[in-house]
């Protein structure tokens, strides 16, 4: 059975992007359905960064209580090693103003399990979970809808979701984005990433992020509350390689780079628990047709570089609700809605590009350079003696990776 129903707006994709801006179009009094594939938000090396400018947005939309109740921890700083065994200090978030002066590590499942309880109590807000969109649904050429099935094992009946807009939040694998013939274009990445976790003790830093280096192989730690997710990088590719060196040769590289996890990394019992990720980045020329919108990965798949991408979803989310509410109070739909779809692309295009021609940047000048052993001498000395020198840099360097490019604010019909 094919069963059909029908919403103001369909948000495919439960992740930053798609929940923040189901609770921003239910605050306007759009009926909007957000639809999730997977049964829960629980998945673990997911992006964890919670940056100054979307704090400063749930603290406009009246969250910002209930989001410095979850578990987190912060980031004050961000430094790189010198080859003396010092750090250079490059972005400080202590010259940002609080309450916005750091990063928050928070797990990415318990932000949306907030996000989510908020905007259950907005009446025009639906959220279903355990469906997966299988395409979309079209008519003269315009999509006015999404097909969905049960995801994987799941029972229950095949639907018809019809919809004035659909708002592809479907990651970097977009469902929507293929089948509505819509094709990014691919930049360079010179990584992967290798993921797993680690015991986090009393005496850890309580706010460093301080990459590591060696030879040519490269580790960064992020601090949580009760343990450490570790990423180490190496060169695209070598997924293969880096399994059939086993066990206890990637031991001796984690230990080799961080000494003093060296106690530590029997917890990782198998390669099983190394979890791989193909690292992409790649944009969209066109994030839209008539009734479909991509944004968030969908539109933009960011490098894990500077940890930006829940940031930048989230200001895309913002933005689509700010310009698509009016035209959607005005009884526009389908192909009248071209102008709005195109001009979220117009605002929040610039900003992804210029993220991730910095990022472009990063992996020149640290991960390229660390992979032909260049880093040994110490990392690039131009920005360190900015840095070092000339106190406001480390400020820009902070405002910079705390805000990125125009970060958005809350709609006032949007605040509490």
């Amino acid at each position: 059975m094919v069963t059909v129903s029908r919403t103001g707006v369909a948000v495919v994709g439960g992740g930053p992007a798609g929940v923040v801006l189901g609770l921003l179009l239910a605050r306007a009094g759009i009926a909007v359905r957000v639809v999730e594939k997977h049964d829960d938000f629980n998945r673990d090396f997911r992006g964890d960064t919670v940056h100054a400018s979307t704090i400063r947005l749930l603290d406009e939309l009246g969250l910002g209580d209930r989001f410095r109740a979850l578990p987190q921890s912060r980031l004050d700083d961000f430094s790189l090693p010198m080859p003396d065994g010092s750090r250079a200090l490059l972005g400080d978030f202590s010259r940002l103003r609080p309450p916005y002066d750091h990063v928050a590590m928070v797990p990415q499942w318990d932000l949306l399990d907030m996000l989510v309880t908020a905007a259950r109590h907005e009446a025009s807000f639906s959220i279903s979970m355990g469906l997966a969109a299988s395409g979309t649904i079209e008519e003269n050429g315009v999509v006015t809808g999404v097909h969905l099935r049960p995801y994987r094992d799941h029972d229950g009946d095949a639907e018809e979701l019809r919809a004035d807009v659909v708002i592809a939040c479907d990651g970097r694998d977009s469902v929507l984005r293929n089948a509505a013939g819509l094709r990014p274009h691919a930049f360079p990445v010179p990584f992967d990433t290798w993921w797993f976790r680690l015991p986090r003790e009393p005496r850890d830093a309580e706010t460093a992020l301080v990459p590591a280096f060696s030879g040519t192989d490269v580790l960064l730690s992020f601090p949580r509350p009760d343990y450490h997710q570790v990423a180490y990088f190496a060169p695209k590719g070598s997924d293969a390689a880096l399994r059939a060196e086993g066990l206890a040769a990637f031991r001796d590289r984690v230990a080799r780079l961080r000494p003093d996890f060296a106690g530590r990394v029997d917890a990782i019992t198998s390669m099983d628990d190394v979890h791989v990720l193909d690292v992409r980045m790649d944009r969209l020329g066109r994030w839209w047709r008539p009734g479909l919108l991509c944004i968030g990965d969908a539109a933009h798949a960011m490098s894990p570089a500077g940890g930006v991408g829940i940031n930048l979803a989230v200001q895309d989310a913002v933005a689509t609700a700010a310009i698509l509410v009016p035209a959607l109070r005005r009884g526009l739909r389908g192909a009248g809605l071209d102008g709005a779809l195109a001009a979220v692309q117009r605002r929040r295009s610039a900003p992804a590009a210029i993220v991730q021609a910095a990022q472009a940047v990063l992996h020149r000048v640290v991960f390229e350079r660390a992979f032909a052993g260049a880093l040994q001498a110490g990392p690039p000395k131009l920005p360190v003696l900015l840095a070092r020198w000339v106190p406001p840099v480390r400020g820009a360097y902070a405002r910079g990776i705390a805000f990125g490019p125009l970060p958005e604010h809350a709609p006032a019909w949007a605040r509490r």
